[in-house]
């Protein structure tokens, strides 16, 4: 193999890896702004879900016709 077929060799598989780069680049970046998102809805789901619970130990507490009688 000539050197100039070697560099043409060589400047084809960089040319390769740097299409490779930035596709792995763009596949990570998308994946990071999805778990960004899938964090945003956890959370906001947990302080629903906290608010909830929250709310309904409120509303038992606050009944007593719901407080069983203390002969049973």
């Amino acid at each position: 193999m000539k050197i100039d077929e070697q560099i043409i060799e060589l400047e084809s598989r960089l040319a390769f890896q740097e299409s490779s780069i930035v596709e792995l680049n763009e596949i990570i970046t998308d994946q990071q702004h999805q778990l960004d998102r899938l964090v945003a809805t956890v959370e906001m789901l947990d302080s629903r879900l906290s608010l909830l619970a929250t709310d309904a130990g409120a509303e038992t507490a606050s009944k007593p016709e719901d407080e069983i009688p203390p002969h049973y």
